[in-house]
């Protein structure tokens, strides 16, 4: 648990961790990640070897990759337009609402990792919640 008895927000560049792996998901987008929104159930029920379960996680998808639905335990966010620019702000909104609480984004992208960065989130790399 985060501060306050808040769970951990752990926000998840869609596109970034699919494309992290070279497995056909070009072919597939949507369906990628649909895979992967059903793998971050474990990860939000048992969290992440440094962080806890359970976490409050946020899959934020783009492009071909929109319309795919939330789970309980999964919320989907999509992105009207730049994903980078979505999780930046789901994490502003966060940090301002409960500016303890401990949000991690999970990605590989330099830029996105320095953007939240400045905003008090920490980074994981896409590893860390691939299935």
């Amino acid at each position: 648990m985060g501060h306050e008895g808040r769970p951990t927000l752990l926000v998840v560049d869609g596109a970034n961790v699919v494309g992290s792996v070279p497995d056909g998901w070009w072919r597939d987008r949507r369906g990628a990640a649909e895979r992967l929104r059903d793998a971050l159930v474990a990860v939000a029920e048992r969290g992440l070897p440094d962080r806890p379960g359970p976490l409050e996680v946020v899959l934020v998808v783009e492009g071909a990759a929109r319309g795919v639905t939330g789970l309980p335990a999964v919320r989907v966010v999509e992105a009207s337009g730049s994903g980078d620019d979505r999780i930046v702000e789901l994490v502003r909104t966060a940090r301002a609402e409960h500016p303890e609480r401990d949000c991690l984004v999970a990605t590989a992208d330099r830029e996105l990792r320095a953007r939240v960065g400045a905003l008090g989130a920490a980074v994981t790399g896409p590893r860390s919640v691939r299935p």
